[in-house]
C-alpha cells in the first residue's frame, strides 16, 4: 500500500476512478466512517465490556508546497495534520473498529486557534453517546497523560459516568481535603495491597523481561472551588526492584470507578496495557498505508482518503489480534470466500477444501506471504507481515478473478526427460 495509483493496481483508468471519488464534495468522510459505526456498533453489542482507546499523532506532510491545507507541527518548518481516532478494542485485545475521528491543522502562531484539549473531552462525550446505544456493554475510555484533564473528569460526572474512564496521572491534583494533600501523596501513603506480574514485551533498547508491581490505591476527591468535588480512585502500580540498568516501570492512573480489590487493580493495569494498540494502530496507518506518502492536493481530497486507510488499518489489525484470540474460528468471519480460496491454492498448491479452514491457517498463509517465517519459536504475526501478505493477496485475487473472467487456460507443462 502507498500511493493512491499502487491501491489501484497501477491502472490509469482505475486510478482516474480513485481521484474522482476524492473529489466528490457529496462524499462526507464523516458520512464514510458512520458506516463503518454501524457494524463496530454491533461488535461491540456483543461484548459485556469494551475499551475505547484515544491518542493523538502528527501526518507529517512537510515538502509538499503543492498540498493545500496543512498546519504547523512542532515547529513551524513542519506541516502537516494531526489524527485523533477512538480505536475500540475488546478486554481480551481485538480490534473491533474506528468509531470516530478528530483530524485538523494548527494555524500559523499568533493566529486564534482551538484549545486542542477539546478534542480529548469530545472523544468522551462520543463514547459516552455510543453508550447509549449498547445499553448491555459498558464502555471504557481509556487516555495516556494527555487526557488528564479537569474538565474531562468533570463532564463524565457532568454526564453520570454513562461510560467509565481509566487516565493516566499527569497532573498531582489538589484534594478538597487538606490533610490529605495531592493526589499522589495520598495514594503514596496507602499500604500495599498486593503484587502483580506480567511479561513485559521488548520495545525500543529494552529487552522483554517480567515486572513485577506492588499496588496501592485511594480513594480521593479532587479540589474544587465550593462544595464536594469528583471523586476518583488512584491505582499506584510500581516496580519496586527493576533489574540493574533497567529504568522501573511504574503507573499512577485515575478511574471514576470504585475499585477495592487487587483483581479490580489487576484488571485495570491489564486495560491499561492494552492501550498499546493503538500504538500499533497508528504503526499500520504509517508503515503499511504509508499515508504521509499519499500525493493529494487539497485538504478535502486528502480528508477522504485518510478515512478510508482508518478502515483499512483496522482490518489489519482486526486480522491480527482475532487471529490470536481465536484462531479456531472459521476463516470466512474475515476472509471473503475468494479471498481464502485462493490464498489457500496458492500456498498449498491444491484446490481448497470443501469446508472452510480456520482462521489462524489463512491467517498463517496470509502472513506468509508478507514474509513472516512461522518457525517452531517465531511470534505469531505481526502487523507488517499481514499487510505486506494482504496486500500480495489482494494482487493474487485480482489475478485470479480476472483469469476466470476471460477464461484463461494455461496448456500443462510436459516433463522434459534427460
Amino acid at each position: 500500500m502507498a500511493s493512491i495509483p499502487n491501491v489501484c493496481g497501477g491502472g490509469w483508468a482505475e486510478t482516474k476512478a480513485a481521484y474522482r471519488l476524492l473529489d466528490n464534495a457529496r462524499l462526507d468522510f464523516r458520512e464514510v466512517l458512520r458506516a463503518h459505526s454501524v457494524p463496530t456498533l454491533e461488535r461491540i453489542r456483543q461484548q459485556s465490556r469494551v475499551l475505547c482507546l484515544q491518542d493523538t499523532t502528527e501526518l507529517d506532510y512537510s515538502g509538499r508546497p503543492s498540498m493545500a491545507g496543512l498546519g504547523r507541527l512542532n515547529y513551524e518548518q513542519r506541516q502537516g495534520l494531526y489524527l485523533h481516532p477512538t480505536l475500540v478494542i475488546s478486554e481480551a485485545g481485538v480490534a473491533l473498529g474506528v468509531t470516530d475521528c478528530w483530524h485538523w491543522a494548527r494555524l500559523p502562531k499568533g493566529e486564534p486557534d482551538l484549545a486542542e484539549s477539546l478534542r480529548w473531552v469530545e472523544g468522551y462525550e462520543r463514547v459516552a453517546e455510543m453508550a447509549a446505544l449498547a445499553p448491555e456493554t459498558r464502555l471504557v475510555y481509556v487516555a495516556d497523560r494527555e487526557g488528564d484533564l479537569r474538565a474531562l473528569i468533570d463532564r463524565a460526572e457532568q454526564l453520570g459516568f454513562a461510560a467509565d474512564y481509566l487516565i493516566r496521572v499527569q497532573h498531582d491534583r489538589k484534594l478538597n481535603d487538606p490533610l490529605d494533600g495531592k493526589l499522589r501523596a495520598a495514594v503514596e501513603a496507602q499500604p500495599v495491597l498486593g503484587t502483580i506480574a506480567f511479561d513485559l514485551p521488548a520495545g525500543g533498547n529494552r529487552p522483554a523481561r517480567q515486572v513485577t508491581q506492588t499496588i496501592r490505591l485511594a480513594r480521593v476527591e479532587l479540589k474544587t472551588r465550593s462544595g464536594p468535588g469528583p471523586q476518583v480512585t488512584v491505582i499506584l502500580a510500581r516496580e519496586e526492584a527493576p533489574p540493574e540498568g533497567q529504568e522501573a516501570v511504574e503507573w499512577c492512573l485515575i478511574t471514576n470507578e470504585e475499585i477495592t480489590t487487587l483483581e479490580q487493580a489487576r484488571a485495570r493495569i491489564e486495560w491499561y496495557r492494552k492501550r498499546w494498540w493503538i500504538e500499533v494502530y497508528f504503526r499500520i496507518l504509517k508503515s503499511g498505508c504509508r499515508i504521509e506518502a499519499l500525493q493529494l492536493r487539497t485538504r478535502e481530497r486528502l480528508e477522504r482518503a485518510l478515512v478510508l486507510y482508518l478502515i483499512v488499518a483496522w482490518r489489519i489489525l482486526m486480522l491480527m489480534t482475532l487471529g490470536r484470540e481465536h484462531p479456531e474460528w472459521c476463516c470466512e468471519v474475515v476472509f471473503s470466500v475468494e479471498e481464502w480460496q485462493t490464498a489457500w491454492a496458492i500456498h498449498h498448491r491444491t484446490p481448497p477444501p470443501a469446508t472452510p479452514p480456520d482462521l489462524g491457517a489463512i491467517v498463517r498463509i496470509v502472513a506468509g506471504f508478507g514474509g513472516w517465517l512461522g518457525r517452531k519459536n517465531d511470534p505469531p504475526p505481526g502487523p507488517k507481515a499481514l499487510w505486506q501478505g494482504m496486500t500480495k493477496l489482494s494482487a493474487y485475487v485480482e489475478a485470479v478473478t480476472a483469469i476466470r473472467a476471460a477464461e484463461i487456460k494455461f496448456p500443462q507443462r510436459k516433463r522434459i526427460r534427460h
